[in-house]
């Protein structure tokens, strides 16, 4: 008699193993680092592609451009925040194409070469870039705010201008190297105009023999009727009180319409009266586009982006066709939310609760994505910031504790809280500022002689 053993009866002896289902995460800011987050816990791969090795905290690049942290304060390696992740990988590149029909996005290296990832689900958070409203050409001699790159180029330019001036034999010559020009009246110009002047009147005080850095013209150009339009009157007006006390030179309802590497042309938008000013360092914040793969994502889709090339989504953040593709962030556009980093974190989160509940049961999961609005804070100078939230109004001191306290909350990384409090107690004792060291770009630019 045959025996029959139980190995030969394995319904499963012949089948294939189980593929995990996969998801890309493309772009390692707000959203995409909260979008990974929430994906931890899948039975599934992640993968977090990203042009660059670290998730920066862009709403503090305008502290890291004017000396007062570090690139390293503001910065953390991507790998690292996503080291206990054991499903998350981090790959190093930047999304140049997709191809929905076999869903995989194409990445380019550094080194120009490319290579594809395969998506079950995609999670787009590319973020937007500095726009110069069809003048790029503005961008050679006014630099933007949106990366560790702009911030230590206008770290070079702001620092280097008051060590030409310090050079130069007459006020005359002078004069132009102690103007800065900052485009834009949005939270970020309005930033960094304040640092500067308070780059020069504290921690550069006492430093300079020829020159006295308190006499440096800080302009401030924007085409509304008041700064900082997002935040209410009353706010708005605080902020312009404590502009006008730090020494800032505001000018509302002009455009930039032109920039030179010796000058600024500025135009009323009234009666187009047009006035020009001889300075060396001009600064961009006003306007911001969507990176170049927006466009590649809405030709291979078939979607009409916005004016600003934001791609449209349903209420749950995902594409209309393509459920399986969900975008968030600065990005996306859905009932003109701002383009906050809170918007991002909790867009980022929402996409990531959906794909993992859609694994999670076995068929998708969609709920609208509802914002919840913990206001907007603004710096202005040293010891006065706003912040609004809701009915909740702070201005002044108050504000600028709230301040402080909000962006310690969502730096990430603990030593990166630690090292930036230290820091900012640090020069709120002493005045200086030790983050001054400029750089040349690239070390072959280093090794040529000045001319």
């Amino acid at each position: 008699m045959t025996r029959v053993t139980a190995q030969q009866t394995d319904p499963d002896a012949d089948r294939l193993p189980r593929r995990r289902p996969s998801v890309v995460v493309i772009g390692g800011g707000f959203g995409g680092l909260y979008a990974a987050r929430r994906l931890r816990r899948i039975d599934g791969d992640v993968t977090v592609l990203d042009r660059g090795t670290s998730h920066v905290f862009q709403p503090l690049l305008y502290q890291c451009a004017t000396g007062l942290l570090s690139e390293g304060s503001i910065t953390s390696p991507l790998r690292h925040l996503l080291r206990r992740q054991e499903n998350t990988h981090v790959a190093l590149g930047e999304a140049s194409g997709i191809d929905p029909e076999n869903r995989t996005v194409t990445a380019t290296r550094m080194d120009g070469s490319t290579f594809e990832l395969h998506y079950d689900y995609l999670v787009v958070a590319a973020g937007m870039r500095q726009s110069y409203h069809g003048h790029d050409e503005f961008a050679q001699h006014a630099p933007g705010m949106k990366t560790v790159d702009d911030a230590l180029a206008i770290r070079r330019k702001l620092i280097g201008a008051f060590e030409m001036a310090e050079s130069l034999p007459t006020p005359e010559e002078r004069r132009p190297w102690l103007t800065f020009a900052v485009s834009g009246g949005g939270p970020t110009g309005v930033e960094i105009a304040g640092q500067i002047r308070e780059l020069a009147t504290r921690a550069l005080e006492h430093e300079f023999r020829a020159i006295d850095p308190g006499e440096a013209r800080v302009l401030l150009f924007h085409g509304g009727d008041r700064v900082l339009e997002s935040f209410d009157a009353r706010l708005s007006a605080k902020a312009q009180k404590t502009l006008d006390t730090v020494g800032v030179e505001t000018h509302l309802g002009v455009h930039v319409t032109d920039v030179r590497a010796d000058g600024i042309e500025v135009t009323t938008k009234k009666d187009k009266k047009v006035t020009s000013y001889d300075c060396r360092t001009v600064l961009w914040t006003a306007g911001v586009e969507a990176v170049p793969f927006a466009g590649t994502l809405a030709r291979a889709l078939g979607i009409a982006q916005d004016r600003s090339g934001r791609i449209p989504v349903q209420p749950d953040l995902s594409v209309a066709g393509h459920p399986e593709i969900y975008v968030v962030g600065d990005v996306s556009a859905l009932n003109d939310l701002p383009g906050v980093a809170e918007v991002a974190m909790q867009g980022g989160h929402h996409a990531g609760a959906m794909i993992a509940k859609s694994l999670e049961r076995g068929q998708r999961h969609s709920t609208p994505f509802r914002y919840r609005d913990l206001g907007s804070a603004a710096y202005i100078a040293r010891r006065h910031a706003l912040l609004q939230a809701g009915p909740i109004q702070l201005s002044g001191f108050a504000g600028w504790a709230a301040w402080g306290a909000i962006h310690i909350a969502f730096l990430s990384g603990r030593r990166n809280r630690a090292g930036t409090l230290i820091n900012w107690a640090a020069t709120l004792a002493s005045g200086t500022r030790r983050e001054r060291a400029v750089t040349f770009g690239d070390p072959e630019t280093a090794r040529r002689p000045y001319t």
